[in-house]
């Protein structure tokens, strides 16, 4: 299995115990909605299956897991910090009002006072926010998706109207 062929969901945060158990950060909305039966640690670039033994989820958005043949705090200390991801085939199904940040891919952007600077072509998921990325006037520039600085999401057009900090767009075409 490819990245591209599976979603994001967390990271792993920390050891617990000496048994092998590690406790999982969900950066995924609804962490209850996941099946949990085997997941995929991002390790040297390769995606490496890990078969979940024994999972619980608690409500600050983690959980705590144990996974078959990773039995001692040594071999759970090397998942710590690793990305977890899914299948694509295991996203749960969403309805058609339940918009994420990610939808925006391929939208096009308008500043409230630059004008059109062009298509969505990357959205990231970093700690505490989504980033679009938009080829404007061929350099990558980069803001965040939040509520400040989004004025409006059209679906049906594809658009999307934002009031980006002045001087933010100028950082990215000195160079």
């Amino acid at each position: 299995m490819t990245q591209e062929e599976a979603f994001y969901i967390g990271y792993i945060t920390k050891t617990k115990g000496l048994k092998g158990e590690v406790q999982l950060f969900f950066e995924y909305d609804e962490p209850g909605l996941l099946d949990l039966d085997v997941v995929f640690a991002e390790i040297n670039g390769k995606m490496v299956p890990f078969f979940v033994s024994s999972c619980k989820l608690q409500t600050n958005n983690t959980g705590n897991f144990y996974f078959d043949d990773v039995d001692h705090i040594d071999k759970a200390q090397a998942l710590v910090r690793k990305k977890i991801y899914l299948p694509l085939s295991k996203m749960p199904d969403r309805s058609d009002d339940d918009f994420h940040y990610n939808d925006l891919k391929g939208f096009i952007v308008s500043d409230e006072t630059q004008g059109e600077l062009g298509e969505i072509i990357e959205v990231n998921e970093y700690p505490q926010q989504f980033v679009a990325t938009v080829l404007y006037k061929g350099t990558e520039i980069m803001f965040p998706l939040n509520e400040d600085m989004i004025v409006e999401i059209d679906e049906e057009e594809e658009t999307l109207l934002v009031d980006l900090p002045e001087g933010l767009l100028d950082i990215y075409l000195s160079n």
